[in-house]
């Protein structure tokens, strides 16, 4: 009979270590695979829409979305921004997650041009608008985040105008450390859906 119990006794704990590795697994499957590290974002010290200085540490702790764009921007910024908005709406509510928007355009994107543009967009308060010096904003830009910016030369005549400035439409990753995680297309939904995935594997 006690040998019979023991017996009993070691098959439940076969079953319930059984049990312990398949949910495991299971979560494990669940749970997204978390995206590549790239390099540290660098230091800086930037003026929000609503004139507060805002510094990289002031970020850190929570992951955010980031993307350069400017307000007199004709084509591709309105769309980028819109798209902004978009995962702003329908980010899950238990993430939390900051959005920031850099100007390449400092110097006629004041923090008051930055505020008007942000509520057209119903930007909340956690969708940061930050503006600086141009050559500290071409430099996050260029050396920190790795994404081209160019002034196009004038068109050649009876040729379109291009956009007064060139610069990337990507959006860009950082988790709560204040390191690149991921690069994605803003015109792509399949990478914008990445760019959700990563967010909840980093968040």
């Amino acid at each position: 009979m006690a040998a019979l119990r023991r017996g009993l006794i070691w098959t439940l704990l076969v079953v319930a270590l059984v049990a312990v590795v398949t949910a495991t697994a299971v979560e494990r499957l669940r749970r997204p695979e978390p995206p590549p590290v790239f390099d540290p974002v660098p230091a800086f010290s930037l003026t929000n829409r609503d004139g507060r200085t805002v510094r990289l540490q002031d970020l850190k702790g929570k992951p955010w979305i980031a993307d350069f764009i400017f307000t007199r921007c004709p084509a591709s910024c309105p769309l980028m921004t819109a798209r902004m908005a978009r995962l702003n709406r329908e980010l899950p509510d238990d993430l939390d997650v900051r959005l920031v928007s850099f100007s390449v355009d400092p110097e006629h994107d004041t923090p008051q041009a930055l505020q008007r543009y942000a509520e057209s967009y119903k930007a909340p308060v956690r969708w940061l608008f930050l503006t600086g010096g141009k050559d500290e904003m071409y430099r996050l830009s260029r050396q920190g985040f790795k994404l081209g910016i160019d002034i196009p030369p004038p068109p050649a005549p009876g040729a379109p105008a291009p956009e007064p400035i060139l610069h990337s439409t990507r959006f860009v990753l950082v988790d709560g450390q204040g390191r690149i995680r991921g690069y994605y297309d803003g015109f792509d939904e399949e990478s914008m859906k990445k760019l959700v995935r990563d967010l909840e594997a980093v968040g």
